[in-house]
């Protein structure tokens, strides 16, 4: 019998999750298992991977092999770099102590890259929202001068317009003034005879 460390598909259609578990090669995919040792999401961004690090090794110590990709998230979460250092211990090569120094150095520097991956996005997002909102304003400017614009040539449509009215209305009023006052006719002065 072969003992695989292997993902197991869920989640739904274009949005799978994975969990890590130890199985029989010949279970199925998503069939039987013997443990579950952990999570993986790869739809976040770094991917989310919750695994149970000491369950992993101990099935590693028994002779479990993962697959291509668990080999890939055992060696992210530094599990296969722990099970090197601990051969190296058995076979003399290495103390617990420096062993135990290179582990912690490992997981500094792995912790670090994360972090500085994780800040490069938010960072990578702030600008995206930022130049965003800069053409948002823009649009919004310009907008605003087209109405602008339109208002200022409508205010001078009326204001001509208003103008005519006015200049209609006094040429009527004169037009009426000058109908209603009659001709004085020139008066004959008598003649003195």
């Amino acid at each position: 019998m072969s003992v695989k460390i292997r993902l197991s598909r869920h989640g739904k259609k274009n949005f799978a999750y994975f969990h890590i578990i130890v199985a029989d090669s010949r279970a199925p995919r998503d069939g039987r298992f013997i443990e579950r040792i952990g999570t993986y999401n790869p739809n976040t961004n770094p991917a989310t991977i919750e695994l149970a690090s000491d369950k992993a090794l101990d099935w590693l110590n028994k002779g479990a092999q993962p697959t291509d990709t668990c080999r890939r998230i055992l060696s992210y979460k530094g599990v296969l770099l722990k099970k090197h250092l601990q051969e190296g211990i058995k076979k003399g090569a290495l103390t617990e102590d420096a062993a135990q120094q290179k582990w912690e150095a490992w997981m500094q520097e792995k912790e670090s890259k994360v972090q500085a991956k994780k800040s490069d996005l938010a960072q990578a997002s702030r600008d995206v929202l930022k130049t965003r909102q800069e053409a948002e304003t823009k649009a919004k400017e310009a907008k605003a001068a087209v109405i602008a614009q339109k208002k200022s040539e409508q205010a001078l449509k009326e204001a001509e317009a208003k103008a005519a009215a006015v200049a209609e209305e006094a040429a009527a009023e004169e037009a009426t003034e000058a109908a209603e006052t009659p001709a004085t006719p020139a008066t004959e002065t008598p003649a003195a005879s």
